[in-house]
Protein backbone atom coordinates (compact mmCIF):
# COMPACT_ATOMS: atom_id res chain seq x y z
CA UNK A 1 0.00 0.00 0.00
CA UNK A 2 3.04 2.67 0.92
CA UNK A 3 4.38 1.95 -2.98
CA UNK A 4 1.26 2.16 -4.63
CA UNK A 5 0.59 5.46 -2.63
CA UNK A 6 3.77 6.94 -3.24
CA UNK A 7 3.64 6.49 -6.92
CA UNK A 8 0.26 7.52 -6.97
CA UNK A 9 1.78 10.95 -5.66
CA UNK A 10 4.46 11.02 -8.00
CA UNK A 11 1.96 10.96 -10.71
CA UNK A 12 -0.49 13.43 -9.56
CA UNK A 13 2.93 15.49 -9.31
CA UNK A 14 4.14 14.56 -12.97
CA UNK A 15 0.35 15.15 -14.58
CA UNK A 16 -0.06 18.48 -12.50
CA UNK A 17 3.66 19.77 -13.89
CA UNK A 18 2.32 18.99 -17.31
CA UNK A 19 -0.64 20.42 -17.66
CA UNK A 20 0.67 23.26 -15.46
CA UNK A 21 3.30 23.64 -17.90
CA UNK A 22 1.15 23.38 -21.02
CA UNK A 23 -1.48 26.64 -19.31
CA UNK A 24 1.73 28.32 -19.66
CA UNK A 25 0.91 29.33 -23.19
CA UNK A 26 -2.67 30.01 -22.48
CA UNK A 27 -4.22 33.02 -22.04
CA UNK A 28 -4.50 34.91 -18.28
CA UNK A 29 -8.21 35.09 -18.75
CA UNK A 30 -8.19 31.27 -18.61
CA UNK A 31 -4.72 30.88 -17.30
CA UNK A 32 -4.73 32.65 -13.82
CA UNK A 33 -8.00 31.55 -12.41
CA UNK A 34 -6.74 28.37 -12.66
CA UNK A 35 -3.47 29.16 -11.22
CA UNK A 36 -5.09 30.93 -8.21
CA UNK A 37 -7.60 27.95 -7.59
CA UNK A 38 -4.57 25.25 -7.76
CA UNK A 39 -2.31 27.37 -5.57
CA UNK A 40 -5.93 27.71 -3.03
CA UNK A 41 -6.60 24.30 -3.08
CA UNK A 42 -3.01 23.33 -2.91
CA UNK A 43 -2.28 26.09 0.25
CA UNK A 44 -5.17 24.74 2.25
CA UNK A 45 -3.44 20.98 1.76
CA UNK A 46 -0.04 22.60 2.62
CA UNK A 47 -1.00 24.71 5.57
CA UNK A 48 -2.99 21.07 6.90
CA UNK A 49 0.42 19.28 6.77
CA UNK A 50 2.00 22.12 8.43
CA UNK A 51 -0.14 22.24 11.55
CA UNK A 52 0.92 19.56 12.83
CA UNK A 53 4.57 20.16 12.33
CA UNK A 54 5.50 22.28 15.46
CA UNK A 55 3.33 19.87 17.96
CA UNK A 56 5.24 16.22 15.85
CA UNK A 57 8.55 17.51 16.57
CA UNK A 58 7.63 18.38 20.47
CA UNK A 59 6.20 14.94 20.97
CA UNK A 60 8.45 12.75 19.15
CA UNK A 61 11.75 14.48 20.27
CA UNK A 62 10.18 13.91 24.04
CA UNK A 63 9.50 10.35 23.26
CA UNK A 64 12.71 9.26 21.65
CA UNK A 65 14.35 10.75 24.20
CA UNK A 66 12.91 9.47 27.32
CA UNK A 67 13.07 5.65 24.88
CA UNK A 68 16.65 6.30 24.59
CA UNK A 69 17.25 6.84 28.27
CA UNK A 70 15.63 3.76 28.66
CA UNK A 71 17.38 1.80 26.69
CA UNK A 72 20.65 3.56 28.03
CA UNK A 73 19.75 2.36 31.31
CA UNK A 74 19.02 -1.47 30.23
CA UNK A 75 22.86 -2.19 30.06
CA UNK A 76 25.95 -1.85 28.54
CA UNK A 77 25.15 -3.36 25.17
CA UNK A 78 22.47 -0.69 24.40
CA UNK A 79 24.78 2.47 26.33
CA UNK A 80 26.92 1.45 23.53
CA UNK A 81 24.75 1.33 20.50
CA UNK A 82 22.92 4.44 21.56
CA UNK A 83 26.81 5.82 21.63
CA UNK A 84 27.48 4.68 18.37
CA UNK A 85 24.23 6.16 17.03
CA UNK A 86 24.65 9.51 18.51
CA UNK A 87 28.36 9.45 16.89
CA UNK A 88 27.06 8.83 13.74
CA UNK A 89 23.79 11.08 13.45
CA UNK A 90 26.27 13.72 14.16
CA UNK A 91 28.89 13.00 11.99
CA UNK A 92 25.72 12.13 9.49
CA UNK A 93 24.12 15.60 9.67
CA UNK A 94 27.96 17.81 9.34
CA UNK A 95 28.72 15.41 6.39
CA UNK A 96 25.14 16.70 4.86
CA UNK A 97 26.40 20.45 5.56
CA UNK A 98 29.65 19.77 3.70
CA UNK A 99 29.16 17.89 1.12
CA UNK A 100 25.87 19.17 -0.24
CA UNK A 101 26.96 22.99 -1.23
CA UNK A 102 30.51 20.82 -2.51
CA UNK A 103 27.78 19.28 -4.99
CA UNK A 104 25.90 21.90 -5.95
CA UNK A 105 28.86 24.55 -6.94
CA UNK A 106 30.26 21.57 -8.80
CA UNK A 107 27.13 20.92 -10.42
CA UNK A 108 24.71 23.63 -10.22
CA UNK A 109 20.94 23.86 -11.26
CA UNK A 110 20.89 26.03 -14.53
CA UNK A 111 20.27 29.46 -13.47
CA UNK A 112 17.42 29.83 -15.85
CA UNK A 113 15.52 26.65 -14.10
CA UNK A 114 16.10 28.18 -10.47
CA UNK A 115 14.61 31.31 -11.82
CA UNK A 116 11.97 29.81 -13.35
CA UNK A 117 11.10 27.41 -10.09
CA UNK A 118 11.36 30.91 -8.08
CA UNK A 119 8.74 32.29 -10.30
CA UNK A 120 6.24 28.98 -9.66
CA UNK A 121 6.52 28.57 -6.35
CA UNK A 122 5.90 32.14 -5.27
CA UNK A 123 2.39 31.78 -6.52
CA UNK A 124 2.31 29.28 -4.20
CA UNK A 125 3.91 30.73 -0.95
CA UNK A 126 4.31 34.36 -1.44
CA UNK A 127 7.15 33.45 1.25
CA UNK A 128 9.47 31.33 -1.12
CA UNK A 129 11.30 34.18 -2.44
CA UNK A 130 12.45 35.68 0.90
CA UNK A 131 14.79 35.12 3.23
CA UNK A 132 15.56 37.07 6.30
CA UNK A 133 19.01 35.81 8.03
CA UNK A 134 19.94 36.74 11.64
CA UNK A 135 22.92 37.66 13.23
CA UNK A 136 24.81 35.09 14.78
CA UNK A 137 24.55 36.87 18.26
CA UNK A 138 20.66 36.56 17.84
CA UNK A 139 20.70 33.03 17.01
CA UNK A 140 22.88 32.03 19.60
CA UNK A 141 20.10 34.07 21.76
CA UNK A 142 16.95 32.45 20.09
CA UNK A 143 18.88 28.85 21.49
CA UNK A 144 17.09 29.26 24.79
CA UNK A 145 13.16 30.46 24.03
CA UNK A 146 12.05 33.07 27.08
CA UNK A 147 8.86 31.92 26.19
CA UNK A 148 7.85 28.74 24.57
CA UNK A 149 4.83 28.86 23.08
CA UNK A 150 5.91 32.41 21.31
CA UNK A 151 8.77 31.01 19.65
CA UNK A 152 5.83 27.59 18.48
CA UNK A 153 3.87 30.36 16.71
CA UNK A 154 6.82 31.58 15.10
CA UNK A 155 8.30 28.43 14.34
CA UNK A 156 11.41 29.31 16.19
CA UNK A 157 12.86 25.62 15.19
CA UNK A 158 16.34 25.34 17.28
CA UNK A 159 14.61 26.66 20.76
CA UNK A 160 11.69 24.34 20.43
CA UNK A 161 14.23 21.50 19.97
CA UNK A 162 16.17 22.85 22.74
CA UNK A 163 13.23 22.95 24.92
CA UNK A 164 11.90 19.41 24.29
CA UNK A 165 15.79 17.99 24.63
CA UNK A 166 15.73 19.21 27.84
CA UNK A 167 11.99 18.12 28.95
CA UNK A 168 12.70 14.65 27.50
CA UNK A 169 16.13 14.60 29.53
CA UNK A 170 14.23 15.71 32.48
CA UNK A 171 11.45 13.32 32.05
CA UNK A 172 13.88 10.40 31.78
CA UNK A 173 15.35 11.27 35.69
CA UNK A 174 11.86 11.46 37.56
CA UNK A 175 10.73 8.63 39.03
CA UNK A 176 9.51 5.29 36.89
CA UNK A 177 5.85 5.87 37.83
CA UNK A 178 5.75 9.10 36.44
CA UNK A 179 8.22 8.71 33.85
CA UNK A 180 5.96 6.30 32.39
CA UNK A 181 3.14 8.52 32.77
CA UNK A 182 4.43 11.45 31.21
CA UNK A 183 6.40 9.18 28.23
CA UNK A 184 3.05 7.29 27.44
CA UNK A 185 1.49 10.84 27.24
CA UNK A 186 3.54 12.40 24.59
CA UNK A 187 3.85 8.69 23.24
CA UNK A 188 -0.17 9.49 22.25
CA UNK A 189 -0.04 12.66 21.51
CA UNK A 190 2.55 11.92 18.86
CA UNK A 191 0.56 8.81 17.56
CA UNK A 192 -2.43 10.70 17.26
CA UNK A 193 -1.03 14.03 15.25
CA UNK A 194 0.41 11.13 12.99
CA UNK A 195 -2.82 9.78 12.39
CA UNK A 196 -3.75 13.50 11.47
CA UNK A 197 -0.61 13.45 9.07
CA UNK A 198 -1.75 10.06 7.43
CA UNK A 199 -5.13 11.54 6.80
CA UNK A 200 -3.36 14.77 5.25
CA UNK A 201 -1.28 12.40 3.27
CA UNK A 202 -4.32 10.25 1.85
CA UNK A 203 -5.45 13.21 -0.20
CA UNK A 204 -1.87 13.91 -1.00
CA UNK A 205 -2.54 13.19 -4.86
CA UNK A 206 -5.01 16.19 -4.71
CA UNK A 207 -2.74 18.45 -3.21
CA UNK A 208 0.33 17.66 -4.66
CA UNK A 209 -1.32 17.69 -8.35
CA UNK A 210 -3.09 21.50 -7.26
CA UNK A 211 0.77 22.46 -6.26
CA UNK A 212 2.62 21.20 -8.79
CA UNK A 213 -0.37 22.55 -11.51
CA UNK A 214 0.14 26.16 -10.18
CA UNK A 215 4.18 25.64 -10.17
CA UNK A 216 4.31 24.16 -13.67
CA UNK A 217 2.09 27.00 -14.84
CA UNK A 218 5.26 29.17 -13.44
CA UNK A 219 8.32 27.55 -14.46
CA UNK A 220 7.06 25.54 -17.34
CA UNK A 221 9.15 22.76 -18.28
CA UNK A 222 12.19 23.57 -16.28
CA UNK A 223 10.65 22.21 -13.39
CA UNK A 224 11.21 18.54 -14.45
CA UNK A 225 15.26 19.20 -15.24
CA UNK A 226 15.57 21.00 -11.87
CA UNK A 227 13.79 17.88 -10.30
CA UNK A 228 16.59 15.48 -11.69
CA UNK A 229 19.14 17.51 -10.94
CA UNK A 230 17.42 17.70 -7.06
CA UNK A 231 17.41 13.51 -7.11
CA UNK A 232 20.87 13.17 -8.07
CA UNK A 233 22.00 15.35 -5.63
CA UNK A 234 20.29 14.08 -2.57
CA UNK A 235 20.99 10.78 -3.62
CA UNK A 236 24.56 11.23 -4.40
CA UNK A 237 24.75 12.27 -0.30
CA UNK A 238 23.13 9.18 -0.03
CA UNK A 239 25.54 6.75 -1.58
CA UNK A 240 28.06 9.17 0.23
CA UNK A 241 27.01 7.68 3.38
CA UNK A 242 26.59 4.12 1.90
CA UNK A 243 30.28 3.70 1.12
CA UNK A 244 31.07 5.03 4.72
CA UNK A 245 29.00 2.57 6.29
CA UNK A 246 31.97 -0.15 4.56
CA UNK A 247 34.32 2.02 5.91
CA UNK A 248 33.33 1.85 9.72
CA UNK A 249 32.32 -1.68 9.39
CA UNK A 250 36.16 -2.72 8.58
CA UNK A 251 37.79 -0.17 10.43
CA UNK A 252 35.74 -1.06 13.68
CA UNK A 253 35.89 -4.79 13.39
CA UNK A 254 37.85 -7.90 12.23
CA UNK A 255 35.69 -8.72 9.19
CA UNK A 256 37.32 -9.08 5.91
CA UNK A 257 36.04 -7.40 2.98
CA UNK A 258 34.86 -10.06 1.16
CA UNK A 259 32.71 -11.23 4.17
CA UNK A 260 30.96 -7.93 5.07
CA UNK A 261 30.50 -7.44 1.39
CA UNK A 262 28.84 -10.74 0.88
CA UNK A 263 27.02 -10.96 3.77
CA UNK A 264 25.33 -6.75 3.05
CA UNK A 265 23.97 -8.29 0.26
CA UNK A 266 20.73 -10.18 1.60
CA UNK A 267 19.57 -7.33 3.49
CA UNK A 268 20.15 -4.89 0.89
CA UNK A 269 18.19 -6.43 -1.49
CA UNK A 270 15.44 -6.34 0.39
CA UNK A 271 15.77 -2.66 1.64
CA UNK A 272 15.60 -1.82 -2.46
CA UNK A 273 12.83 -3.99 -2.65
CA UNK A 274 10.93 -2.67 -0.27
CA UNK A 275 12.15 0.66 1.28
CA UNK A 276 11.62 -0.26 4.58
CA UNK A 277 14.51 -1.22 7.29
CA UNK A 278 11.92 -3.05 9.62
CA UNK A 279 11.63 -5.32 6.01
CA UNK A 280 15.14 -5.94 6.22
CA UNK A 281 15.44 -6.62 9.72
CA UNK A 282 15.01 -10.55 9.72
CA UNK A 283 18.20 -10.38 7.10
CA UNK A 284 19.99 -7.61 8.85
CA UNK A 285 19.82 -10.72 11.97
CA UNK A 286 20.89 -13.36 9.68
CA UNK A 287 24.39 -11.34 8.42
CA UNK A 288 25.26 -10.39 11.66
CA UNK A 289 24.94 -14.23 12.04
CA UNK A 290 27.10 -15.15 9.34
CA UNK A 291 29.30 -12.50 10.82
CA UNK A 292 29.82 -14.29 14.19
CA UNK A 293 28.00 -11.60 15.26
CA UNK A 294 27.39 -12.67 19.26
CA UNK A 295 23.52 -13.63 19.74
CA UNK A 296 23.11 -11.33 22.66
CA UNK A 297 24.41 -8.41 20.75
CA UNK A 298 22.88 -8.48 17.32
CA UNK A 299 19.32 -9.50 19.39
CA UNK A 300 19.86 -6.06 20.86
CA UNK A 301 21.37 -3.28 18.95
CA UNK A 302 19.79 -4.35 15.32
CA UNK A 303 16.33 -3.98 16.77
CA UNK A 304 17.15 -0.91 18.51
CA UNK A 305 18.98 0.28 15.35
CA UNK A 306 15.76 -0.33 13.53
CA UNK A 307 13.49 1.87 15.97
CA UNK A 308 15.88 4.56 16.63
CA UNK A 309 19.03 4.81 13.51
CA UNK A 310 18.64 6.49 10.45
CA UNK A 311 22.37 6.86 9.81
CA UNK A 312 21.70 8.68 6.22
CA UNK A 313 19.05 10.74 7.96
CA UNK A 314 20.67 13.92 8.83
CA UNK A 315 22.94 13.90 6.00
CA UNK A 316 20.53 13.45 2.94
CA UNK A 317 17.53 15.57 5.33
CA UNK A 318 20.71 18.80 5.00
CA UNK A 319 20.97 17.48 1.41
CA UNK A 320 17.18 18.60 1.00
CA UNK A 321 17.41 21.97 3.08
CA UNK A 322 20.33 22.63 1.24
CA UNK A 323 19.03 22.16 -1.95
CA UNK A 324 15.94 24.17 -1.32
CA UNK A 325 17.44 27.09 -0.65
CA UNK A 326 19.74 26.93 -3.50
CA UNK A 327 16.48 26.57 -5.77
CA UNK A 328 15.21 29.45 -3.90
CA UNK A 329 18.32 31.88 -4.50
CA UNK A 330 18.71 31.82 -0.81
CA UNK A 331 22.02 31.89 0.81
CA UNK A 332 21.99 31.17 4.39
CA UNK A 333 24.55 32.43 6.61
CA UNK A 334 26.84 30.45 8.57
CA UNK A 335 25.64 30.16 12.08
CA UNK A 336 22.24 29.36 10.48
CA UNK A 337 23.90 26.61 8.60
CA UNK A 338 25.77 25.34 11.95
CA UNK A 339 22.30 26.12 13.76
CA UNK A 340 20.70 24.00 11.16
CA UNK A 341 23.24 21.45 11.22
CA UNK A 342 22.69 21.05 15.02
CA UNK A 343 18.85 20.68 14.63
CA UNK A 344 19.47 17.27 11.91
CA UNK A 345 21.42 15.09 14.38
CA UNK A 346 19.44 16.02 17.31
CA UNK A 347 15.90 15.27 15.75
CA UNK A 348 17.54 12.76 14.35
CA UNK A 349 17.96 11.43 17.93
CA UNK A 350 14.26 10.92 18.51
CA UNK A 351 13.81 9.36 15.77
CA UNK A 352 11.33 6.73 15.42
CA UNK A 353 10.30 4.29 12.46
CA UNK A 354 7.41 5.88 10.22
CA UNK A 355 6.57 5.45 6.72
CA UNK A 356 8.65 7.54 4.90
CA UNK A 357 6.46 10.16 3.64
CA UNK A 358 5.70 11.46 7.37
CA UNK A 359 9.29 10.98 8.25
CA UNK A 360 10.23 13.05 5.30
CA UNK A 361 8.43 16.04 6.33
CA UNK A 362 8.75 15.60 10.12
CA UNK A 363 12.83 15.44 9.47
CA UNK A 364 12.98 18.15 6.73
CA UNK A 365 11.03 20.59 8.20
CA UNK A 366 12.51 21.83 11.06
CA UNK A 367 16.04 21.80 9.35
CA UNK A 368 14.55 24.20 7.02
CA UNK A 369 13.11 26.16 9.05
CA UNK A 370 16.49 26.14 11.01
CA UNK A 371 18.14 27.38 7.68
CA UNK A 372 15.11 30.25 7.11
CA UNK A 373 13.84 28.47 4.37
CA UNK A 374 10.14 28.23 3.21
CA UNK A 375 8.88 24.52 3.62
CA UNK A 376 6.40 24.76 0.77
CA UNK A 377 8.84 23.42 -1.88
CA UNK A 378 8.86 20.36 0.83
CA UNK A 379 5.47 18.99 -0.33
CA UNK A 380 6.08 19.04 -4.21
CA UNK A 381 9.65 17.04 -3.37
CA UNK A 382 7.67 14.73 -1.06
CA UNK A 383 6.16 13.18 -4.23
CA UNK A 384 9.62 11.88 -5.64
CA UNK A 385 10.80 11.03 -2.58
CA UNK A 386 10.47 6.97 -3.18
CA UNK A 387 13.86 7.22 -5.20
CA UNK A 388 15.86 9.23 -3.10
CA UNK A 389 14.14 7.03 -0.38
CA UNK A 390 16.26 4.00 -1.84
CA UNK A 391 19.45 5.34 -1.03
CA UNK A 392 18.02 6.33 2.35
CA UNK A 393 17.41 2.39 3.09
CA UNK A 394 19.69 0.82 1.73
CA UNK A 395 22.70 3.37 3.40
CA UNK A 396 20.57 2.68 6.57
CA UNK A 397 20.69 -0.81 6.57
CA UNK A 398 24.57 -1.60 5.71
CA UNK A 399 25.29 1.16 9.08
CA UNK A 400 22.90 -0.99 10.59
CA UNK A 401 24.93 -3.86 10.81
CA UNK A 402 28.06 -1.77 10.35
CA UNK A 403 27.61 -0.81 13.84
CA UNK A 404 26.17 -3.99 15.14
CA UNK A 405 29.91 -5.34 14.04
CA UNK A 406 31.38 -2.26 16.26
CA UNK A 407 29.45 -2.91 19.00
CA UNK A 408 30.06 -6.68 19.28
CA UNK A 409 33.61 -5.57 18.91
CA UNK A 410 33.77 -2.89 21.72
CA UNK A 411 31.96 -5.60 24.49
CA UNK A 412 34.60 -8.43 23.43
CA UNK A 413 37.07 -5.42 24.12
CA UNK A 414 35.65 -4.82 27.95
CA UNK A 415 35.25 -8.25 28.84
CA UNK A 416 39.00 -9.57 27.82
CA UNK A 417 40.32 -6.47 29.76
CA UNK A 418 37.67 -7.24 33.06
CA UNK A 419 39.11 -10.81 32.61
Amino acid sequence: MRARSSWTVLIALVAGLLLGALTARAGDGWREPAVQAAATVGGLWLDALKMTIVPLIVALLVTGIVAGAGHVRAGGTARRAILWFVVILTSSAILGALVTPLLLALFPLPEAAAVALRTGLAAVDTSATEGAVPGAAALIRSFVPANIVNAAAEDRTLALVVFSLMFGFAIANLPEAKRRLLGSFFDAVGDALLIIVGWVLWVAPIGVFALGFAVGAGAGAAVFGALVHYITIVSAVGILVLLIAYVVALATTRWSPRDFVRAALAPQAVAISTQSSLASLPAMLVSAEALRVPERVRDIVLPMAVALFRATGPAMNMAVALYVAHWLGLEPSISQIVAATAVAAVVSYGAVSLPGQISFITSVAPIALALGVPIAPLALLVAVENIPDIFRTLGNVTMDVAVTGAVARGDKEEADAAA
